[in-house]
């Protein structure tokens, strides 16, 4: 189950701010209520920081770190994220649509209750990443590497994951599985037999395999 804000053994040092910087560093942080219209942050450091009803429309914050952070219901709206690291960081509610997250590190991430429209993770290194309850609908991994990944009660679509390279990820418990394009780079993961069945097709036609019956 997700935690809420007083569960975060942090919490009681948490303080209000109304504001992020484009330079520093931030400790102990609560962003609350906050709506950010193209905000220019690079290479920030947020530690045991906490976000809540927030929105992020547009901006950069290339190259930022966020460790041990808490973020629920916040909204990233094409903002761009590529190349961040996250560490020990946990999404609930959010919603991330046209993302640029291309190039990022995600490590001991969870996602629980989160929408991803159209987000780009090409590149990216996730490692013991979960996505609990979450809709991805054309989520781009092509080239990234998926370490310990599970996606228990998610439905994925259009996902596109040519070149990727998988390693332990489970996908058996997804609610339902749709590859757009690299099928063939499912080595390393493991799904159902109905999953298999469901994904013949695809299958078939990314080895160019003919299915006609007589």
């Amino acid at each position: 189950m997700p935690r809420e804000l007083t569960d975060l053994p942090f919490a009681r040092f948490l303080e209000p701010r109304e504001a992020i910087e484009s330079e520093g560093a931030y400790d102990c942080a609560h962003f609350e209520g906050l709506s950010l219209d193209d905000p220019q942050v690079r290479g920030v450091t947020f530690a045991e920081c906490a976000f809540s009803a927030s929105t992020v429309t547009g901006g950069i914050f290339r190259y930022s770190r966020f460790n041990d952070v808490w973020l629920q219901s916040t909204r990233w709206i094409r903002t761009d994220l590529s190349e961040t690291n996250w560490m020990d960081a946990e999404f609930v509610m959010a919603a991330l649509s046209g993302v640029e997250a291309f190039g990022s590190t995600l490590r001991r991430v969870s996602f629980h209750n989160c929408k991803f429209d159209s987000v780009n993770l090409r590149g990216a290194t996730l490692i013991d990443v979960s996505f609990v309850d979450c809709v991805l609908r054309d989520v781009d991994i092509m080239d990234a590497k998926l370490t310990g990944v599970t996606f228990p009660g998610s439905e994925i679509s259009g996902l596109m994951l040519r070149n990727a390279k998988l390693k332990n990820v489970d996908l058996r418990e997804a609610r339902s599985l749709g590859i757009a394009s690299g099928v063939e780079s499912l080595s390393g993961a493991t799904v159902t037999n109905m999953q298999l069945l469901e994904l013949a097709p695809v299958f078939a036609a990314a080895f160019g395999i003919t299915v006609k019956d007589l």
